[in-house]
């Protein structure tokens, strides 16, 4: 039975993932070099059907939440709604913040922009890993690897990958912008994401998903027959 003090710090973690995960995609935003994977595809497909960002972001919102709830409804919950609700406007606030206070990346040079993407990459993957650790609900695209993970009992790490890179090839064959950004967010969130929850977010938490538990617990019996 889990403690008072855990479940207290899974909302924290939650909450406190949803806030770094939306500095983080200021941060993308600030690099000018390209967004992570999904948020490139939306984009370029809110340009071919000619409606807002926000119209396709909720279209997209709706698909991948249909197959949540056909094959993942434990990863349903108050994560879910605190993530579609809040980065929004968060996002938001972060991007003015640096925007008034570093000025525009892309006018500062490449080296900067290639700063900023870094930090980005980093920032976010710590965030993703604070939120789908504390277990209490994700975004429906976060789902697809999680959920990919749990069907196929491959390392996270790899689904993540394999989706992000989907959505970046998906931005690529419809025409739009795949930057450093993007590619770089295809390779390395999912790895970097995995040694958060390794090394960080599932000691400071108290808590292991159920998922991440049996990938560990795989790991661990591959390496006795070894």
């Amino acid at each position: 039975m889990q403690t008072k003090n855990i479940m207290v710090r899974r909302y924290i973690g939650m909450l406190l993932g949803v806030l770094v995960i939306s500095i983080g995609i200021a941060l993308f935003k600030e690099s000018h070099l390209g967004n992570d994977p999904i948020s490139a595809l939306n984009m370029r497909l809110a340009e071919i059907f000619g409606i807002s960002l926000g119209q396709q972001n909720m279209i997209a919102n709706v698909l991948f939440l249909m197959v949540q709830l056909a094959f993942g409804r434990k990863y349903i919950g108050a994560g879910t709604f605190a993530n579609g609700i809040l980065i929004g406007y968060i996002v938001t606030f972060f991007y003015e913040i640096f925007t008034k206070h570093f000025g525009y990346a892309e006018e500062q040079g490449l080296v900067v922009q290639l700063i900023w993407v870094s930090l980005a990459v980093v920032v976010t993957s710590f965030g993703v890993s604070l939120y789908q650790t504390a277990d209490l609900g994700v975004a429906p695209y976060d789902y697809l690897s999680l959920g990919l993970r749990d069907k196929t009992k491959k390392h996270y790490y790899g689904c993540r990958m394999l989706t992000d890179g989907l959505a970046a090839l998906g931005t690529f064959l419809t025409g739009g912008l795949v930057g450093i950004g993007t590619l770089v967010s295809a390779l390395f969130l999912g790895p970097i994401i995995h040694f958060f929850d390794v090394h960080f977010s599932e000691k400071w938490i108290g808590y292991t998903p159920s998922g991440e538990k049996a990938e560990e617990e795989r790991d661990l019996e591959k390496e006795s027959k070894e």
